[in-house]
């Protein structure tokens, strides 16, 4: 397919780099793709950033059948631009689609229209230290119609904005506050899937734990509330003795990118890793014990956000002095280094953007 492009008749204004935050602002241009049965996807094309009119009967406004990935650009000192893992986010973005039953994307042409769509856009990847442009790559629903039922059509579209850090906090580390009323997900639904339902599931109990003065919430499993899942929307590590630990993968909990980075990159330097089942009872025995070394949360936006304090049933709990520990700080330099091209790239992780 052929991507059409039509470039904005006036360009926007772009924010200064140092007052960036997360998600505010947006580029010049975005891609847009449609889908219906008889066409399969079609009419790719790269035209202005704007609003999309919709019919309010639009079946993603009524039954939440979204996916979306994220992902991000990173200028390097020489002014090249690098991917980092997208081939993975696309696999992901794919397996959502699955689980959502919306039809598969090819890969190949995805990745060469966000080539093209970065290669427009390029002057907008920030170039402050620890800034980058990131990427929204989504699919929703289209049919108008209030049957419930998969949809028929499908609008694909990938928009950019560049970014600095996630948390006001910056790299400093977060509160997170556990919750044994609320839960995310539970296995044997969507939780594996990023899915636009997975994330209003979390906002009620977010507000509560910002009310109390936490970053985030730690949540649990949906049956027993029990074993740690995530943190947020990040996956989460705790070093306990020496050993690195992480919950299994259980189809509730989003497989991450930045997630399995860590694992791969832990790995690499002699550190045990684990995938397991881990309780909150067991965090705060090894707490206790003095085994508790570090915890930190995974995820493309913050790439690595160490965690300072932990609140559980009214205790709360500090993570070894309350600052940023070696190993989270560790990943968290060398994965940005790979992701700017500073250091070395043994896993073949960086894709440049082709020119």
């Amino acid at each position: 397919m052929k991507i059409a492009i039509t470039k904005a008749d006036t360009l926007k204004k772009h924010p200064d780099d140092s007052n960036l935050g997360f998600g505010t602002y947006f580029t010049d241009h975005m891609f847009n793709m449609d889908y219906n049965p008889e066409k399969g996807w079609h009419n790719p094309r790269i035209e202005p950033y704007g609003p999309m009119q919709m019919d309010p009967s639009t079946m993603v406004l009524h039954y939440g059948q979204a996916i979306f990935e994220g992902l991000k650009a990173y200028k390097t000192e020489s002014g090249e631009i690098n991917l980092f893992r997208p081939k993975d986010n696309l696999r992901r973005f794919n397996n959502s689609g699955h689980i959502l039953c919306i039809p598969e994307l090819d890969e190949d042409f995805v990745l060469k229209a966000l080539f093209t769509l970065l290669e427009i856009e390029k002057g907008w990847v920030p170039g402050e230290p620890g800034t980058s442009l990131y990427i929204r790559p989504t699919i929703i629903a289209t049919d108008p119609y209030i049957g419930l039922r998969s949809s028929n059509t499908y609008r694909f579209f990938i928009i950019l904005s560049p970014v600095g850090a996630y948390y006001p906090e910056g790299f400093d580390p977060v509160k997170i506050w556990v919750t044994t009323k609320y839960v995310r997900a539970v296995r044997g639904g969507v939780g594996e899937a990023k899915t636009a339902g997975n994330y209003a599931a979390s906002l009620y109990a977010t507000e509560l734990a910002q009310k109390e003065g936490y970053t985030q919430v730690m949540w649990l499993d949906g049956v027993e509330l029990k074993y740690v899942e995530e943190v947020g929307s990040m996956n989460i590590f705790f070093a306990i003795g020496d050993e690195l630990i992480t919950p299994e993968l259980n189809r509730s909990i989003l497989p991450g990118i930045t997630r399995d980075s860590v694992i791969k990159l832990a790995k690499s330097w002699g550190i045990r890793v684990t995938e397991r089942k881990i309780s909150i009872d067991e965090i705060y025995a090894a707490h206790a014990s003095g085994e508790l070394k570090e915890v930190f949360g995974s995820g493309t936006a913050a790439v690595i956000s160490p965690v300072g304090a932990i609140k559980f049933d009214d205790k709360v709990i500090t993570i070894g002095d309350g600052s940023v520990g070696p190993l989270a700080a560790r990943l968290f330099n060398t994965l940005m280094d790979i992701q700017y091209g500073k250091a070395e790239d043994p896993f073949e992780w960086i894709l440049p953007v082709e020119k």
